[in-house]
């Protein structure tokens, strides 16, 4: 083996070193720096290994219809914006409020303080999914969508299009829903990204397209994520709500992790963010195109039986939304409520006896449990729902913190 040095010394710098003790030296320098590549390898992997990405996407919706000053957003904060909602009308997507188009002009000055800053459009949404199955159905009528979003795109000056689908092959909010809604959603989401790429092709431009994805196993089992996935950027997984407003029966809406006091059978059943990070996963995403969900609002139960502080218990009411502002101003600071973490799920909650009040909420500790599994599990970042719910920053605090 030759070792070659870079730079040759003089040999007249050197001090006089007997021959024996310039041997050993030299023996001892050869296979210091000739160490064979095996060990240098068997070295590195066990090194501790550094962060996937140095740079992890912080994506905020913007609700148009909500009372809120838009120009108030700290743009420097987020990687992206997810207006919503466009609706589907006659089959194209359209921004039909009257609204909309002063919204969209407030957002997109918010380049000027971050110029980095990506502005898309989600089409459809809990309210406005009933006719995705429709546009899927047949070849033209998802040219004739695909068409309509990049016109929307071009006239709003958009940097992609996001789809918010609830739910392929399932019952949403009375939604259309088919079988072949399986197959469908894959062509529909690659005739977009099509669209999309004849669109920059001529400028060198590439448009982002993305989704919001549910956080059960129902969205992975009607979906085919391996094929879906190839024409996405990256996902957005709603991991919350896992308790909702369907359920008379309290629990965490937007755990991390598996809870031990969970019941089988009752509520949402085991559901955890984890879990659904790993079935998207398990179903063919890379993880580095998952962004994790993240509530800027809490659900609260009334009318809950008296045990276990309220959690995995029997309501009188569905789980309601409330405001992570409505919590801060009022029942965080109510002394008639007590806060609790189930260690666990790594998952706060609220419970009143007084009042029989059970709240299942989002807080700056919980979203640091999130942003350290994002960078252990190698996603791309955190999404949330969403911006005007959480008006003193406290919790975009936390996950710009913990991301960055």
């Amino acid at each position: 083996m030759t070792c070659k040095y870079q730079h040759q010394p003089k040999l007249e710098y050197f001090p006089v070193i007997p021959y024996k003790c310039l041997l050993l030296i030299m023996l001892v320098v050869g296979i210091a720096a000739c160490t064979p590549k095996e060990n240098k390898q068997q070295e590195a992997e066990q090194a501790p290994m550094s962060s996937v990405s140095d740079s992890y996407k912080i994506i905020g919706y913007v609700a148009g219809w909500e009372d809120f000053d838009l120009e108030k957003i700290d743009a420097k904060k987020l990687t992206h914006i997810n207006y919503a909602f466009a609706n589907i009308v006659d089959g194209k997507a359209v921004l039909e409020r009257d609204f909309d188009i002063g919204n969209m002009a407030k957002i997109l000055a918010l380049k000027k303080i971050n110029p980095d800053l990506k502005v898309l459009v989600s089409i459809g949404g809990w309210t406005w999914s009933k006719d995705f199955s429709d546009v899927a159905l047949e070849a033209e009528s998802r040219k004739v969508f695909a068409q309509s979003a990049v016109n929307m795109l071009k006239e709003y000056s958009l940097d992609g299009i996001d789809i918010d689908w609830e739910y392929p092959g399932q019952l949403g909010a009375n939604n259309k829903y088919r079988p072949e809604d399986k197959q469908n959603f894959t062509l529909l989401m690659a005739d977009l990204r099509s669209a999309l790429e004849a669109h920059g092709k001529p400028e060198g431009k590439h448009y982002l397209l993305t989704i919001a994805t549910g956080a059960d196993t129902n969205w992975v089992k009607w979906t085919e994520m391996s094929k879906v996935q190839e024409s996405l950027d990256f996902i957005n997984i709603m991991t919350y709500d896992m308790y909702h407003g369907g359920h008379t029966f309290t629990g965490h809406h937007s755990n991390l992790g598996d809870s031990d006091q969970a019941i089988v059978g009752k509520g949402g059943g085991q559901i955890s963010a984890m879990s659904s990070v790993q079935g998207h996963i398990d179903a063919g995403v890379p993880a580095s195109k998952i962004v994790l969900g993240i509530p800027f609002y809490g659900r609260m139960w009334k009318g809950v039986v008296d045990a276990n502080n309220g959690l995995y218990q029997e309501a009188e009411t569905v789980g309601s939304i409330i405001a992570y502002k409505s919590l801060k101003k009022g029942y965080m600071v109510d002394p008639t409520f007590k806060a609790y973490v189930d260690e666990s799920a790594k998952a706060p909650y609220l419970w009143s006896a007084d009042s029989s009040i059970f709240v299942s909420y989002e807080n700056p500790t919980s979203i640091g449990s999130k942003t350290q599994y994002i960078k252990e599990k190698g996603l791309g970042g955190g999404m949330f729902w969403e911006y005007s719910l959480d008006s003193n920053q406290e919790l975009l605090n936390a996950l710009y913190e913990g991301l960055n």
